[in-house]
């Protein structure tokens, strides 16, 4: 979830080997009926490009009326991006927007000087048993971009960039990857891919991004001769041409990064800064709840409830 439930972000433990700068094992936490692997931030790599927090939401399966309630939440100083593998998810923020989400769209919240938003099971998908998939993530924005207004965009799964080649199926999310682009609005150099390999089938990742890293959700690949398992991120040095290749099951991965940010970022609860004074400022405001009289207000459709300041 782009909810982060934890004051410490639970950072995964992370193990280094010769031909990967980092590899990450994330850890696994229940938070609330389905499991959740956070693999960034780690104890020794705190973003990936402009990509701060990287959560895989399930997978998950919930019987008839049930389903996943993250009451309305605040951010600042990040975007959230939402993609979905299997099931769905009703989003509602402060910005006004409105939408449900499903597998191959992207939802693209950016937090600016501060948004809220809630999260939940549609309703449809709760009169019968229903699954969830999902990968959720944080870029953090440049500090120019820190006080802006926040904004939201959804781009269906048609209006994403597709490659197709030599057993790749790769879908462009985000940013700008083997000469395409995709639609959502960014403000630093990134990339996120979602990538399908068959059996055997090979990938290489951009070259033209200084950070680049790549985290598997199903199936194997191998790098420089070793194999490694669904749920495991490799962060890679710059400059090296990586090349992946599926196991014997095939493989999907999402590959991602961009450009290293300009500094450090704090990190407390749901909010991320250049500072510890903005993270602050924020507390405060939240706290006290006057909602629309500040940085915070609630959603339009869903105002009876929201995740009090830890």
């Amino acid at each position: 979830m782009s909810w982060n439930p934890a004051l410490d972000p639970g950072c995964p433990d992370d193990i280094g080997i010769d031909a990967i700068e980092t590899l990450i094992v994330p850890r696994a936490r229940d938070i609330g009926g389905f499991e959740v692997r956070r693999a960034l931030p780690a104890p020794k790599r705190q973003m990936v490009g402009p990509f701060i927090f990287f959560d895989q939401a399930g997978p998950a399966e919930f019987l008839t009326g049930q389903g996943v309630d993250v009451r309305p939440h605040p951010h600042i100083g990040l975007g959230t991006v939402t993609y979905l593998y299997r099931g769905a998810f009703h989003h509602r923020d402060s910005t006004g927007a409105d939408r449900i989400i499903e597998p191959g769209a992207l939802n693209w919240m950016v937090a600016g000087r501060g948004v809220t938003h809630s999260e939940r099971t549609p309703e449809a998908a709760r009169q019968g048993p229903s699954s969830l998939f999902g990968i959720q993530t944080w870029i953090a924005l440049p500090e120019k971009n820190e006080d802006e207004a926040p904004f939201f965009e959804h781009h269906a799964a048609d209006a994403l960039p597709q490659l197709v080649d030599g057993g790749i199926t790769a879908r462009l999310i985000l940013g700008q990857a083997f000469g395409a682009t995709a639609p959502a609005t960014l403000h630093s150099e990134t990339f996120y891919l979602d990538v399908v390999l068959e059996p055997g089938a090979r990938f290489p990742l951009p070259d033209d991004h200084e950070d680049r890293g790549l985290y598997i959700t199903e199936g194997t690949v191998e790098i420089a001769g070793e194999s490694f398992e669904a749920g495991r991120m490799m962060v890679f040095r710059p400059g090296d041409r990586i090349t992946v290749r599926a196991g014997a099951r095939g493989a999907r991965l999402m590959a991602l990064g961009g450009a290293t940010m300009a500094g450090p970022r704090f990190i407390w609860w749901n909010f991320v800064a250049s500072s510890r004074e903005r993270i602050e400022a924020a507390k405060a405001e939240w706290r006290a709840a006057n909602w629309g009289q500040g940085r915070f207000d609630l959603p339009p459709e869903d105002r009876e409830e929201f995740i009090p300041l830890p």
